[in-house]
Formats: C-alpha cells, structure tokens, sequence
C-alpha cells in the first residue's frame, strides 16, 4: 500500500470521518487515495480558512476531531486564522499539511517554507513524518495528540514522496484522553467557600453544559453564590427553562461591577476572566484585587461531575432565604412592539428569532457588534446550543456552521454574521450548497466595521476624519449579498423592514436546506 492510503486508513480506523480539504500536488496521492479507502470523507473547500473553521464547528458538536489537509507552508498559513480560534476553543483537529519531496526541500523552489514553523503557534503537537515506514505511526501520535483532554490542534507534515511510496499497516487505534477526576478534597475546599453572593463560579469549557447547569442552579438556590459562564466557550446550552449563568459581558464598563464584589471566584474549565483588549486607564484584569481565585477543575479535569459533587456539599447549607435560580427566560430583555414597516433593529432580529428559532437549532454567532443586544433575547427560544466566537479571529462564523451541519445533520444551524466579518470566508457557502446542507445565514448588513466605531472611542482616537472613515466603512459599493450567495448556489434574499425579515425568516426555518437573508440595518 502507498502511504497516502496507510495514512487515510489509519485516519479511519481512529474513526475520523471528514477531512476538510484545500489539496494541491504535494496531495494528489493522498487525493487519489479517497476512491481506494473508504470511510473518510473528504469535503473540498474553496479556501484553507473554511477548511479549519469547518473542522472546529464539527468538533463542538461531536467532541472528536475531524481532519484538514492543506499545501505546503502557504496553504497551511491560509488556515492560520481560524486554527487559532480552534486553538483557543480547546477542541480536538488532526491538521495535515503536505510538503515537497525530501529530495526537493535541498532546494529554495518557490513554496518553499518552514510548514513547522507556520504549525507551531496553533499546534500543541507538530509531526513530520520520516520515511514510508513512520507514516502509520506519526499518523495515530497526531490523532492521540489532538484527543489530549481537553482538545487541541494537532499537525501532521508529510513529504510528498512518503504518500507514493511503499508503506507498512495502519497505524494503531488510539483512545482519547478522558478527563481527570477532581480530588474530593479539592471539592470539599471549593465547599467552603460557598459563601452567599461574595462568591462566584465561572464555568467554562466542557462544563458548559445542562448536566453542570443543573448542578449550578442547585448550588446558587443553596448557598445564594453567582453562577458565570466563559463568553468565549466553545459551546454555549441557551434557551426558555434552562438555568443560564451570567455571560461575562465584553466591555469592562459591563464587566466590572458585575463583578466587583465578589471576594471568591472558583474556576471549572476556566480562567479568570481578562479584558478582549488592554484599554487606556483601564485593567485588563476584571476580578478586583481583592478577590481570591481557586480552581476547582482545570481544562484536563472533569468539571462536570465536580459540579454535581459540589451540589451534594451546598444542600447542606441551604438557605432558603435564597433567590431561586434563573430561567434564562427571566433574563431575557423586556419585548418591545414593532411594526411590519420598522427598520430592522437588533430588537427586531432577537425577537423574531426568538420567537421562531426551531427546537434543538445550533447557532452560530459572529454577529460581532450587535451580539450583545441580539444574544439576550434568545434566552427566551426554545432550547438551541450557541457556538461563539472563540480566539476573536473573524471568519469563523459560516465554517463553523459548515462543520456543525455536517456534524448533526438532524438539526436546523442558523448562522448570525456580520456583513464585514462574513466577507473573510465566503467561499463556505459554496461548500454549504455542494453539501445540500440545512444551513440558514442571516446577514447583519450595516456596510461598515461598527465595531471599529465603538473601539475607535474607546482607545482614544478621537476626531478622526474622512481618511479614517474609510477604512471603517464597508459601502461605496455595497456588497450585494444576494448576488453573491446565489453566484455559489445558496438561494438568497434581502429585507429592509421587520415584517420582511419575519416572513423570510419563518419561511426559512421551515424549510430544509440551504437559505441566506441579507438583512439590512438601519
């Protein structure tokens, strides 16, 4: 067997079943390789950044890792930006780069780069395989890599000349890493100081979910503590009935008294939590000084289960002077009425998705600017998982719906994107459409980087002009949107008014497959 097909087995037998793929001729034996061994699918991508983005989207939903293959230095630095939010997601990717020959490398050819060094920012594990012979092995060291608890970016170099050559078996079947139990003393010391609302939790990670949920609103009716969640998680449970934590909000203005009195934060799959960007004459760091930290669960460690441990040690100190826990109904904004000829506002977009949002529906949010005003209420939706940004690297919204669709094809994705951080990877629409996919995009169309308005008054630039304004503003001309998803087969519509994106967005929702709406803000 050659060595593309040892390597494709060996990805099988791990049970990788999709390989997201940009090739070019350092693996077109490996490409070749697709009809002889099957169980592997690969997904061709318009561009390596979808290639990434896709693999991180499939992986928050399935926990396990799907691959990309990608060409040789360039091709690899193609996909840098959305490894770094896979990086920073914790999830598990097996990244396959091929390189030239061993023969060639002598020489300085015009692709020519050093791919480790490219790998080794986002990578916790880089491999170049040998000869013929380490292929199979290299192979499953990556696979087991990317599986380390919690999850992380693996990649695997192979010369070009190793995938025609002669190669022995398939690499062996690894397992993933299960998490560490958290030792019960570690749990009974994290129980004392459960101490009314001077104290939090701020879960993150694989914790973010309804089992932990659960456990977190048992605790808090107990013992009056504040429950927080990581803003920048992986994989966010939301939606009416489901306990939902405080979301640490972006701006320190937001942050800050929120947690100002806090004299404990216990940590599960998390950090404490720092500002998105360092700020003139503000902290970066947002618990107050006085505060004292304790990690309950580390990223490797089960914070699941230390959380329900943990509500065994906080019935014991019920008080029942406490507040009940939160729905993340009761959270929700209050609703304002609209009419059918509004301008579609972010009050608009929230309630109307809210109201409309199928059971069970994955978002995926880069709605940048106006997340935080449409986000809240969707906590009266039905019950939906919200994938957010993670690394703050634009361009990961429609491949990480990409990677979700094709990881749950039972259940509706919704991607909410902004207009400006949309145009990064929108080559994913084509993939979207090639793949019959029930993908649903909704275009936040402010033509401009709003964000960049609110930044450019936060750090202190004030007074800027027409030169600065336009690198900000995204018009003159505007990107037709329509036009565009319909160039790559997803059917396409823009609405101006409240009352038209209702009627798309309903007519969307309840029809299978592949829609876009380019909605426009006032």
């Amino acid at each position: 067997m050659t060595g593309a097909e040892i390597l494709l087995e060996t990805l099988v037998s791990n049970g990788i079943e999709f390989c997201f793929m940009n090739p070019g001729t350092s693996e077109m034996h490996f490409v070749a390789a697709l009809d002889r061994v099957h169980g592997c699918r690969g997904v061709l991508c318009l561009f390596e950044g979808v290639c990434a983005g896709a693999a991180d989207g499939y992986a928050r939903m399935t926990g396990k890792p799907a691959a990309i293959l990608t060409h040789l230095g360039p091709g690899l630095g193609n996909a840098l930006s959305n490894l770094h939010n896979a990086r920073k997601a914790r999830v598990p990717v097996v990244s396959i780069v091929g390189e030239h020959t061993r023969s060639h490398l002598t020489y300085d050819a015009p692709l020519s780069a050093d791919v480790g060094a490219f790998a080794k920012p986002v990578s916790e594990f880089v491999r170049t395989a040998k000869g013929p012979d380490d292929i199979a092995q290299a192979a499953s060291e990556t696979i087991a890599a990317a599986m380390a608890a919690p999850g992380q970016v693996a990649t695997l170099i192979i010369p070009a000349d190793l995938s025609w050559s002669e190669a022995r078996s398939a690499g062996p079947v690894v397992s993933a890493d299960a998490p560490k139990a958290v030792e019960m003393e570690t749990i009974r010391s994290a129980a004392t100081l459960l101490t009314g609302d001077r104290a939090g939790i701020l879960l993150g990670g694989k914790s973010l979910n309804d089992r932990a949920f659960e456990a977190a609103a048992r605790i808090a009716e107990s013992t009056g503590v504040r429950i927080f969640m990581d803003r920048y998680a992986p994989k966010l449970p939301s939606g009416s009935g489901r306990f939902q934590p405080h979301r640490i909000p972006y701006f320190p203005e937001a942050a800050l008294p929120l947690l100002a009195n806090l004299d404990h934060m216990i940590l599960v799959e998390s950090q404490a939590p720092v500002t998105f960007f360092g700020y003139p004459n503000s902290p970066s760091y947002l618990l107050p000084e006085h505060c004292k930290v304790f990690s309950l669960a580390d990223r490797t460690e089960d914070g699941t289960c230390a959380m329900e441990r943990l509500a065994l040690f906080a019935a014991g100190s019920s008080n029942p002077g406490h507040s009940p826990p939160f729905a993340g109904s009761a959270n929700a904004p209050a609703r304002v009425a609209f009419e059918d000829s509004d301008p579609i506002s972010a009050a608009v977009l929230g309630i109307t998705i809210a109201d409309l949002l199928p059971e069970n529906t994955i978002v995926s949010d880069e709605m940048i600017s106006m997340g935080p005003q449409v986000l809240p209420y969707l906590l009266t939706a039905r019950k939906h998982d919200q994938l957010p940004v993670t690394g703050g690297s634009i361009g990961q919204g429609l491949p990480v719906a990409l990677g979700a669709a094709l990881a749950c094809p039972d259940r509706k994705v919704l991607a909410l994107e902004a207009d400006g951080s949309g145009m990064y990877t929108p080559q994913t629409l084509w993939t979207i459409a090639r793949e019959q996919l029930d993908v649903v995009t909704v275009i936040l169309a402010n033509r401009r980087y709003r964000i960049l308005d609110v930044e450019m008054k936060r750090t202190g630039a004030h007074g800027y002009g027409p030169r600065a304004e336009e690198m900000i503003s995204i018009g003159r001309p505007d990107i037709d949107w329509v036009k565009l998803s319909e160039s790559m087969g997803v059917p396409a519509i823009r609405v101006e008014t409240a009352g038209e994106f209702a009627a798309e967005f309903r007519r969307a929702m309840g029809t299978r497959g592949a829609r876009l709406i380019e909605a426009v803000i006032a």
